[in-house]
């Protein structure tokens, strides 16, 4: 008879040390599983954050500004009353940028003083008149744009007045570059620009001789 109860008793309910055992391995295998999710998810988005930032300011090229260029007048001609003049726009940075569009201008007397101008953007002259592209400078890269102004007094002009030197507002810009420049544009100081242009023009994207 003693023989059967302990059989009885070995094969009851398990002892409360080893459910409690048990409990804390399985506890501990949770945690182990949550926390291996946890910092695979995080990595991933880590490495895909890091790789768009990297695209991102790679592919962006900043404008130009007037601080890392150097203006001068590098053509002039004239026919008819018509005036053509070209400008050429060389960086002095030491990375890469890009101008697109057209240049603001403002004309100056001798003093510095400013005179009436009054831009026109493409206007009807042929080399103004072209779609704007977009160049990218190097460092020493170059870009021109074209003006064209008339030359012949208009109204009630007599006289128009000239210009020694003008500033020159790259596109996109806010600031400017001051370059010397000898014109006198009539119909209250009417220039007429083109989009700037590299080298290697098209027909109608000519420099001035």
């Amino acid at each position: 008879m003693a023989s059967r109860r302990s059989r009885r008793r070995l094969v009851g309910p398990a002892p409360a040390a080893v459910l409690v055992v048990l409990g804390l391995g399985v506890a501990a295998g949770a945690c182990s599983s949550n926390s291996s999710s946890s910092s695979s998810s995080g990595a991933t988005t880590t490495s895909t954050g890091a790789g768009s930032t990297t695209s991102t300011t790679a592919a962006t090229t900043a404008s130009c500004p007037a601080g890392s260029l150097a203006g001068s007048v590098v053509g002039q001609s004239g026919a008819a009353g018509t005036i053509e003049m070209t400008v050429e726009l060389r960086s002095t940075a030491t990375t890469t940028c890009v101008l697109g569009g057209f240049p603001g201008l403002q004309l100056l007397d001798a003093s510095g003083a400013q005179l009436p101008t009054h831009v026109v953007r493409g206007g009807s002259y042929q080399f103004t008149n072209f779609a704007p592209t977009t160049v990218t400078l190097a460092p020493g890269g170059i870009s021109y744009f074209n003006l064209g102004y008339s030359d012949v007094p208009s109204g009630a002009e007599t006289s128009c007045a000239k210009a020694t030197s003008m500033w020159v507002t790259p596109p996109n810009a806010y600031d400017h570059l001051t370059l010397a420049a000898t014109l006198a544009p009539c119909a209250s100081g009417t220039v007429t620009v083109s989009p700037v242009f590299g080298p290697g023009s098209t027909a109608t994207q000519t420099t001035a001789p």
